[in-house]
Parts: C-alpha cells; structure tokens; sequence
C-alpha cells in the first residue's frame, strides 16, 4: 500500500485547520500534541512547520493573538481585566498586564481608562460621513469557504482571492443563488502590526463542502447581530468603524460577543463606481 505524499496544498490545509483551532481556543492551554494532532504533523516537527508557514514561532502568535485580543475587549466590552485575562488564557489579570505592557508599553487599566492612548494609530470620521443605526437581527449559522491572507488590508488582492475561490465553486458545482461575498478582518489595525493582519476572503456557500488546499471551510456563527449599511467607497470603512466603535456601540446598550465580525460586499467594484459600492458590517452582539 503506498503512502499518500503530502503536498503543499495540503500543508496550506492543516495549517489553516490548527490556526483556526488556536483562534477558537484562547481561553485553553495550548498543548503541544494537542495542537499537532489537530493538524495531523508529528509533534517533533510541528514547530518547524509552523514557522515556515506563519513566520512566526507557535509562541510567539500564541502570545501575540491573546494579547492582541484582550486590547479589544479591553476599549471595546465592559469586562473586568481578570475576567479578560482567562477568556484568553491567562491565570491572573497580573499575567496579562506584564504581556501587555511588554508589548504595549502601558498597563491594561492604562488603556483601557485613558481613551486618548492608541496602541497603532487613529482613524478619524470625516464629518461628511453620514452612518445610519443599524438593524438588529437574528441570523442562521453559514456555511463558508475562505483563502487565508496575511498583510495589510488595502494592500490584499480580493479579486484574485474572490477568483480562487469563484473557481473552487465551479470545479467543486457548488453553485447556488445566494452566494455572498464576504471577508473576516481578525485584527484591528490600531492594535495589530500591518505585516500580521489577517483576513479570511470567503464565499458564503450553500451545498457540503470539504476542505482542499489553501481553500477552508468554516461556519460563520449565528445569532444577533447589528448590520451596519454603507455606501462610497472601501477606502472610508476605516472610519466607518470608528464610528461604530467609538460612537454607537459604548451607548448602544449591547456586548460583543466572542465572534469574529464580517463585511458582506453587496455590489461589484469592479462595475460600480466607488461613492456607489454597498457594504453590509455585520457586529455580533448580544
């Protein structure tokens, strides 16, 4: 019987698998060969691979994504610094504040009480931009297929990520009314370092799907959700969530919940001019 041999799609597979599972379970002690058998690596090599593929020690994105993580909740929930330490895995809340400040340079109380202090830089709304309330719904688990990407936002190429995963649907007859375009943004480019944005370019699909290559597949969770509606051009959505952020979500009376928020591309920019391109921002509240 011969061995199947492992290509680098399937690496780019298993390594989605295990940073997805690293992402879902903060709150947890990362061990080892609990890690490496989610990826289906041999533990005496996963550190190696790891690396290769994220640039990074497992350590070091560990740390990095719970420490990042906490600088949300901290400016974005009413959650006490104890209680964020163990949603992202640490023991104490003195724990976390040593990380934070190492990466940081100020204490989580620090950044959390003094609203003037931005870890990266600040986008500022233009007066000109007009936001509506959003709708508050309850929505369905979806099913999607997503390409991981690494960079800067404005910097990704979404038309070839959107064309990969266009291709995946025919190879795969996949097709089905209602497919949506949508995109993760993980980190907040005010906290997270340009070079380790990460962003999930996906196709809301609507048949079984399995996993192949760099094409995953994940659910994007259900329940309530604020549905911000914009329309102009991509290039204002930074400050689009400045004002969700800062404005309407400290006197909404709603908590984030522990999910990923989304956008949801309603036109396409490559046959609609900028001022006229819809986008859907999808905040999960409860």
């Amino acid at each position: 019987m011969k061995t199947k041999v492992a290509t680098k799609e399937d690496y780019l597979r298993r390594m989605n698998v295990v940073v997805e599972y690293i992402n879902q379970h903060l709150d947890e002690e990362m061990d080892l060969k609990r890690l490496a058998e989610v990826s289906h690596f041999s533990e005496f090599h996963f550190h190696r691979i790891f690396k290769a593929f994220q640039h990074e020690t497992l350590a070091a994105y560990i740390t990095r994504i719970r420490v990042e993580t906490a600088a949300r909740l901290l400016r974005y929930s009413d959650l006490g610094v104890e209680t964020i330490a163990h949603n992202v895995g640490y023991d104490l809340g003195s724990s976390l504040s040593k990380s934070f400040r190492q990466f940081y340079g100020v204490s989580p109380t620090e950044y959390r009480t003094n609203k003037k202090i931005f870890i990266m830089k600040q986008t500022e709304l233009s007066p000109e931009l007009k936001i509506k309330a959003p709708k508050l719904m309850e929505l369905p688990v979806k099913t999607a297929i997503y390409i991981r990407y690494t960079g800067e936002y404005s910097q990704l190429d979404f038309p070839a990520g959107f064309g990969k995963l266009w291709a995946f649907v025919k190879e795969h007859k996949l097709y089905t009314a209602g497919i949506e375009h949508v995109c993760i943004y993980h980190d907040d480019p005010r906290v997270t370092q340009s070079d380790k944005l990460r962003t999930d370019i996906c196709l809301v699909v609507h048949k079984p799907v399995t996993p192949q290559g760099e094409v995953g597949v994940k659910e994007l969770a259900g329940g309530r959700y604020a549905i911000f509606q914009y329309t102009g051009p991509y290039t204002n959505l930074g400050m689009v969530y400045n004002h969700i952020f800062a404005e309407w979500l400290p006197t909404s009376g709603c908590e984030l919940r522990s999910e990923p928020m989304y956008e949801c591309y309603c036109n396409d920019p490559e046959r609609t001019s900028p001022e006229k391109l819809k986008t859907e921002i999808y905040l999960p509240v409860q």
